[in-house]
């Protein structure tokens, strides 16, 4: 018989023991590491963090927006399902729109994907909202080209722009380093292909409460 940790607990305390001790976290502040460690811990890559990065201002945008009672809109379901309700400081509804029936005809009209027609319809709740973004860089592309061409549009709170990928990933994410604060936002990226739903959850988790262990 196997022999191993089944105290659950436990188990997130000493990942996250690892995690600080291996991980350079030295360029991020407290509250900055404390998102990290919850990203590479989703990850399982402790080089992460050299990849990371977020504007000054993200941690306490982010925080302040949730605990408002801000919406979170994201790309796909899957990071939709990955926000841990209990974590959500007022209850904050969790918005994916891909599976809006207007989506398809939408997409066909704009000539785009369907995870970035469906950002066109976060319009009526993006104002002051937390974007997680964890699955299609065309999605991020349109976000950023949407705040660009109409600076009368509301701005998000934060964009959480994790896309993973061989293909747009790694520059839509540049992009959005470049040009968020620019555009009236703050941002949360990981730089590179690397990205995915689970890291972009555990992000949008380690804001929404700040303790490691619930």
């Amino acid at each position: 018989m196997h022999e191993y940790i089944t105290d659950g607990a436990e188990i997130y305390r000493r990942s996250f023991a690892t995690i600080r001790n291996e991980a350079d976290l030295s360029a991020l502040d407290h509250e900055q590491a404390t998102v990290a460690v919850r990203m590479i811990h989703a990850a399982g890559e402790v080089d992460l963090a050299g990849d990371i990065a977020l504007s000054p201002g993200l941690v306490p945008a982010a925080r302040h927006a949730l605990q408002s009672g801000a919406p979170i809109l994201t790309d796909v379901q899957m990071v939709a399902s990955g926000v841990t309700r209990r974590r959500l400081p007022s209850d904050n509804e969790v918005i994916c729109l891909l599976g809006d029936p207007r989506v398809g005809d939408l997409a066909r009209d704009l000539g785009t994907t369907r995870t970035a027609a469906a950002v066109e319809l976060w319009r009526p709740v993006l104002d002051g909202a937390v974007v997680a973004i964890g699955n299609a860089p065309t999605a991020l592309f349109h976000l950023l080209n949407l705040l660009a061409a109409e600076p009368e549009l509301p701005r998000p709170a934060a964009v959480l722009g994790i896309p993973v990928g061989f293909i747009g990933a790694a520059e839509s994410k540049k992009a959005l380093a470049d040009d968020a604060v620019s555009l009236g936002t703050e941002y949360l990226t990981v730089h590179g292909r690397r990205g995915g739903s689970a890291i972009t959850c555990a992000a949008v988790n380690a804001l929404a409460d700040s303790r490691e262990i619930m």
